[in-house]
């Protein structure tokens, strides 16, 4: 909920006075359901809750016609205090997101080998993917955003192509014979594992 909190504040921030469906526009061209967890519908939850809070003042209503009125937003002293609170949070602290994958890489052993591999090419196919559909992206961030906007796009590719390079490396030593499989030839799976099973005894 804090990286909503500091999303909605930044923004309405620098958009005040604004309505709830210009935040969530915003927020939906910015692709932040997908790197910041945040779900288009929490947002006007969020302001909802802010103003209860004191950290948005509603400043009235805007009507368009033949729609409903809209509640306009500012942040108060106490809302530009939290977003700079949380700013400089998120700046200087690292905080890793979950992956379900990293959990599945930790039991690597239990698919049979060829399917490891199978399963490498294909993450690399998808990885692959997303990098072409945010360069195509950010083509358009180029002359419609911020030049930091661009920053952190560029940032998101970075990192998917670091993993893309870490799966090529691993799909290689995998391929190569390394590691142990569900269905190798050989001793059974866990026998080279005696050490780390006396750990969790002791």
């Amino acid at each position: 909920m804090s990286v909503t909190r500091m999303l909605i504040l930044g923004l309405v921030r620098w958009l005040e006075p604004v309505h709830g469906y210009q935040v969530r526009r915003e927020l939906v061209s910015w692709n932040v359901e997908d790197w910041a967890n945040v779900a288009p519908g929490s947002i006007y939850h969020g302001l909802r809750k802010m103003a209860e809070e004191g950290l948005l003042d509603e400043v009235g209503t805007e009507q368009d016609a033949g729609r409903p009125a809209r509640t306009m937003y500012r942040t108060t002293r106490f809302g530009q205090e939290e977003f700079h609170r949380l700013l400089r949070k998120y700046w200087w602290e690292l905080h890793q997101a979950a992956d379900p994958f990293l959990a599945a890489m930790s039991f690597l052993p239990a698919l049979p080998r060829r399917e490891a591999v199978l399963a490498l090419r294909n993450r690399i196919g998808v990885l692959r993917g997303h990098v072409d559909q945010a360069g195509a992206e950010m083509q358009g961030w180029t002359h419609e955003k911020p030049v930091h906007v661009s920053w952190l796009g560029e940032l998101m590719v970075a990192r998917v192509e670091a993993e893309i390079a870490w799966c090529e490396r691993v799909l290689t030593r995998i391929e190569a014979g390394e590691g142990q499989h569900e269905g190798d030839p050989g001793e059974p799976l866990l026998a080279g594992f005696d050490e780390w099973r006396q750990e969790m005894d002791s």
